[in-house]
């Protein structure tokens, strides 16, 4: 892994109202590093993501990423940097067949095709594109079934199909919001797999509940409380961090956390 910090956080603040979600995050993430992000619901992660993907404007702080302030930049913007997130909830269109989510994803990216001239005359299924979205399928292990409509496939294939349109936006930092939410005991196994594969070629930030799932993929853990981030570092000590115990499972004594349901 790298030394050098490719994103990072300063003092990173979002308020709604009266209600402080994110509160003076300090982070640093290193080119390479796989890193997780746990905490209660309500800790924050979500917000933090969005922040750092430019989806919410902090009240407060700064970002950088690759050297340069992004603080105000837009979230077009960064995933133009290769700045790409996932989200919670699977976010594709089951109107479409699988192969144009990755489509219509590639090509709104693009700063070349957002004028009205290439919407009106230009093709979205150029060979460039198509070859680049497919490479994106195979790699998450779903090109066998590019052209079934989105809507007949599982909740499991739904999530790698996200992360393929996520990979064919050629990202440097990914960004996985609970890549395992709702997804069953087999379906966690086959897109943790995804994401094993995947943990050599990109620098990767993953924020789950699910703290067993992630323990043998991440080489350095956050945890995030009320907004704060309140313990980071090298995964057991975080995990034998009296603050952490306390959060977690209301004691502080250090025992290798909960299995997983069904292990």
């Amino acid at each position: 892994m790298s030394e050098e910090v490719i994103l990072q956080s300063r003092g990173l603040s979002k308020r709604f109202g009266d209600f402080t979600a994110v509160d003076g995050v300090d982070y640093q993430l290193r080119k390479g590093e796989v890193a997780g992000i746990i905490g209660p619901n309500g800790a924050g992660k979500s917000t933090f993501f969005n922040l750092l993907t430019g989806l919410f404007p902090p009240s407060e702080g700064s970002i950088t990423y690759l050297g340069a302030d992004i603080t105000n930049q837009g979230a077009h913007q960064r995933v133009a940097l290769g700045l790409i997130r996932t989200f919670q909830l699977v976010s594709v269109f089951d109107s479409l067949p699988v192969l144009d989510n990755l489509v219509m994803a590639v090509v709104h990216s693009q700063p070349e095709t957002k004028g009205l001239l290439w919407r009106l005359l230009g093709n979205p299924h150029s060979p460039r594109v198509v070859d680049e979205c497919r490479s994106a399928l195979k790699r998450a292990g779903i090109a066998g079934k590019m052209n079934l409509p989105t809507s007949e496939l599982s909740y499991g294939d739904k999530r790698k199909l996200e992360i393929a349109m996520a990979l064919a936006l050629r990202p440097q930092v990914l960004l996985l919001d609970e890549p395992f939410a709702g997804l069953s005991e087999v379906e966690i196994t086959d897109v943790l797999e995804l994401i094993h594969r995947l943990k050599d070629e990109f620098t990767l930030v993953i924020i789950e509940h699910k703290i067993t799932r992630i323990l043998g993929l991440v080489t350095r853990l956050s945890v995030m409380h009320e907004g704060r981030l309140i313990a980071d570092g090298l995964p057991d000590s975080v995990l034998c961090d009296e603050t952490v115990r306390r959060v977690y499972w209301g004691d502080v004594t250090c025992r290798p956390p909960d299995p997983p349901q069904g292990a």
